[in-house]
């Protein structure tokens, strides 16, 4: 079934590709493209609160100044004019960050931009705002006492995951084309495929990061975006060098395989559970159909485990100690404006002793090693990308279960592990709302995973919500 929208010539039906070639075709302008997103902004949020702060003056003001550019035929850069957004994770000069806390002051100064930040305006992309998160990006929900609770655009009585959440409505809905999220253990994954999207979290080290986060080398920084071809083209500018990175120095192969029509050649893996996980019998339908499409591709498809055993008591371990770190400096005043469920988090992690993090540590070790050595047999690992289906709002987790990294077994392991990994959308569910495909790819294979989602996207076609 072709589920891709037909681009019917107005801006919240364009791509970022389709914008530059508009913009060098002389037949649109900058101006007229981020007033149309403001706009639609404006409508969309109160309702669904994708956006904390939205920088419309600033804008504007860029877009005057790249279309200007554009009429002289000198763009700054390779996403000039383009509209994007940084999740409130994310340091960006001239708007606050206040990572969905109460606790944190809105004074600033805000005089700094994170790498990822300051590639993005180099290469003259226009920034239209902070998207939400839950506080300090500790849960696979986006809601927090700071902002609030953000809606599912698909059904607004529904969470879009998180804790990339508010990118992900913002890229669902096209209220900007390049929507920057970051992946501590799905956080980039789970709402992509809540909100039929597509969510990439690179090979650690490839985008730079500083601050670097709490959650320390479990967090990644990537695109998501409504298509493969945007992601790729946002892939390319936000892992240039920057010397303030702690682990600098990962050269991003940016060039993809060239042109591929079809899977041919490779061998996937399919694990339906991992060995281990409880997933909803209609995710595992689509799952099922879309992994026959990859064998129509001409992919070798092997269905089988990677082997290993639930790893949550590893990552909860990092994930604890990340969240206890934060709190460390912060007042009994400040504490008690924190959300319920991290403060938890954070007292649990202060119980963690340094023996037990070092033999997380080494564990962390052995579950790579069995990965790569996994992936001297399979191209890619292919999953589903969560367990379940979007649940209501104001839940840390779906009734049921334990915690939140209960329902998305298929994520946090492959954070551990560094690899890329992207949730794609593969179809719909027994209630009409979108399932995501998760595709994992050795650690530096990502042009190789990016190749293959495009050709896969090619083929399931893109997802888009209900008309708002």
């Amino acid at each position: 079934m072709n589920r891709v929208r037909k681009v019917s010539g107005t801006v919240g039906t364009l791509t970022a590709l389709d914008c530059l070639e508009l913009y060098r075709a002389g037949t649109i302008s900058p101006v007229e493209v981020v007033r149309d997103c403001l706009e639609r902004i404006d409508a969309i949020n109160p309702e669904l609160n994708a956006f904390c702060y939205i920088a419309a003056e600033a804008a504007l003001i860029a877009a005057r100044q790249s279309e200007a550019r554009w009429n002289k035929g000198q763009p700054i850069g390779v996403l000039d004019g383009v509209p994007a957004t940084i999740k409130d994770l994310t340091l960006t000069r001239g708007m606050p960050t206040r990572r969905g806390s109460a606790a944190t002051s809105a004074a600033g100064p805000w005089n700094e931009d994170a790498p990822l930040t300051a590639r993005m305006r180099e290469a003259g992309s226009i920034i239209l705002g902070k998207t939400t998160t839950p506080e300090y990006g500790w849960k696979g929900a986006t809601d927090s006492p700071l902002t609030g609770i953000t809606r599912n655009p698909w059904d607004p009585t529904l969470t879009p995951g998180g804790s990339s959440g508010g990118a992900a409505v913002a890229a669902a809905l096209n209220l900007g084309f390049l929507h920057q999220g970051s992946d501590g253990g799905g956080s980039i994954r789970i709402p992509a495929s809540f909100t039929g999207t597509f969510g990439f979290k690179p090979t650690f080290g490839y985008v730079p990061q500083w601050p670097l986060s709490a959650m320390g080398v479990l967090s990644h920084i990537g695109p998501m975006t409504r298509t493969v071809d945007d992601a790729v083209l946002m892939m390319d500018v936000i892992t240039r060098p920057d010397a303030r990175d702690g682990f600098g120095g990962i050269a991003y192969k940016a060039e993809l395989p060239g042109g591929a029509e079809s899977l041919e050649g490779l061998r996937i893996a399919y694990s339906r559970t991992l060995g281990y996980a409880d997933v909803a019998p209609d995710i595992l339908r689509v799952t099922d159909e879309a992994v026959e499409q990859l064998r129509s591709l001409g992919a070798e498809v092997i269905e089988i485990d990677p082997g290993f055993t639930n790893p949550v008591e590893i990552f909860a371990t990092f994930w604890f100690a990340g969240a206890a770190r934060l709190i460390t400096n912060m007042s009994e005043a400040q504490k008690g404006l924190l959300d319920p469920g991290f403060l938890e988090c954070a007292i649990w992690g202060e119980e963690i002793s340094l023996a037990e993090f070092k033999d997380a540590e080494q564990a962390r070790f052995d579950l790579s090693a069995k990965m790569a050595a996994f992936h001297e047999s399979f191209d890619f690992l292919v999953t589903p990308t969560v367990a379940i289906s979007p649940f209501p709002v104001g839940k840390d987790k779906p009734d049921g279960f334990s915690g939140w990294v209960d329902w998305t077994p298929f994520t946090f392991p492959f954070n551990l592990t560094q690899q890329p990994a992207a949730s794609l959308p593969s179809g719909l569910d027994d209630a009409g709302l979108p399932v995501g495909l998760q595709l994992v790819g050795p650690r530096y294979h990502d042009a190789n995973v990016l190749s293959a989602a495009r050709v896969i996207e090619r083929r399931l076609g893109r997802l888009a919500p209900p008309s708002r």
